[in-house]
């Protein structure tokens, strides 16, 4: 909560940003706090607790909107395979695992290429692409 407060008054935390996307069935913007992760020059967002309905959101919107304070970046999203998961969540619990290590079944940053892939499937992941 401190983080998402703190991000919303303009300071991000760690890569934090308040990502809005607009819901599926009433088309409102809906908010959550999230952890962008950079890794070799992209961004990604991780879903830590799986499909949750910031997920299903985006899926269907395929463009979203990242916030800090009053800074605005509007994106679009495409979905990670399960594959191309593997070096992304393996670098964003090296990031955040004191923060969402709980959610991913005992699997770390150092576990195997194999135990990441056997639990990507429950860790939706986007690329964060710009807006053409």
């Amino acid at each position: 909560r401190a983080v998402a407060s703190l991000t919303r008054h303009g300071v991000s935390v760690l890569g934090s940003r308040i990502l809005a996307v607009k819901g599926r069935t009433s088309g409102a913007w809906r908010t959550t706090p999230v952890n962008v992760l950079r890794l070799e020059g992209r961004r990604y967002l991780v879903s830590a607790r799986g499909e949750g309905q910031w997920v299903r959101n985006l899926r269907v919107a395929g463009t979203g909107e990242l916030r800090v304070g009053k800074h605005t970046e509007a994106f679009r999203a495409r979905e990670l395979s399960d594959e191309e998961k593997v070096p992304v969540l393996r670098a964003y619990l090296k990031r955040w695992k004191f923060e969402v290590g709980v959610f991913f079944d005992g699997v770390g940053p150092d576990s195997s290429d194999a135990e990441i892939q056997a639990i990507a499937g429950r860790h939706p992941a986007f690329d964060v692409l710009p807006v053409h």
